[in-house]
Parts: C-alpha cells; structure tokens; sequence
C-alpha cells in the first residue's frame, strides 16, 4: 500500500512540473516581436487578409477582427500560439497551406502591432511551441 501511495505522489508532482513548464513565461507587454517584423507584417497581411478581416483588422462580413476589445477579449488569456495555430491550420479558409509559416509568423506580429502591444528587439520566434510561451492579456500587468 505504501509504494501505491509513493507511486500517486509521485506520478502528481509529475503533472504539476508539466503543468508549470507549460504556463506562459512572457507577456505581449514584453516587446515580443520587432517593428520590422511588423511592417513586413502588414504587406502580407494586406495582400493574403485584408479582403476578409478589412483594411483596419475590424472584420468583415463572415470574418472576426483581428484588432480591438472584442479581437482582445476572444483572445485574452490564451497565447500567442494559440492564435498563430488558428491562423497556420485555417487561414485562408480556401487552403490554409498558401501562406507560408515564416509569412503567417510576420502577420502574427503585425496583428500583435495593431493591437498596441510594444516592440522589442528580438524576433517573434515561428515556433509554436515557442508562441505559447507568451501569453496575450487585454491590459498590461502590474510588475511584481
């Protein structure tokens, strides 16, 4: 009974170690991409995304916006990855394999622009794991 018990102990301070090292360790509030990247961004964002989610990312007529309260609070709380997925395995709807992951990373980042969130120095990485890593949050945090 004893090694049952060390066993279950065990196998939950395992889940909890998980749990932690998957909880988003950077905020958009971080600088999480580049103006560059942004700018890049946009061009595409223009040419692959405007014609459904509008010139100003307010959305159209059967697409969301990308920009804005309702935008932020659909996302808030999620990550960075989580959007940059929704966009990599759906957009465009029509064959979301067109766009290229490195292109989709840089209308991430223009997205992450257009939404105020502040530049940094380093790039947006194109990883999704990486991604999730950066949580998005409607309001910048309280520093601790």
């Amino acid at each position: 009974m004893k090694s049952k018990l060390v066993l279950i102990g065990v196998a939950a301070a395992a889940i909890v170690v998980v749990a932690v090292a998957q909880e988003p360790t950077r905020s958009v509030w971080d600088g999480v991409y580049t103006e560059d990247q942004a700018k890049q961004g946009q061009g595409y964002y223009n040419s692959q995304c405007a014609s459904c989610h509008g010139d100003q990312l307010n959305g159209g007529e059967m697409a969301p916006p990308l920009a804005g309260g309702e935008f932020l609070s659909n996302w808030n709380q999620l990550t960075v990855g989580d959007l940059f997925e929704r966009i990599q395995t759906g957009m465009p709807p029509s064959d979301p394999g067109k766009v290229s992951r490195e292109t989709k990373t840089l209308i991430v980042a223009y997205i992450l622009q257009a939404n105020k969130f502040p530049a940094g120095t380093t790039d947006l990485p194109s990883a999704t794991e990486a991604m999730k890593q950066i949580k998005i949050e409607m309001t910048k945090p309280d520093k601790k």
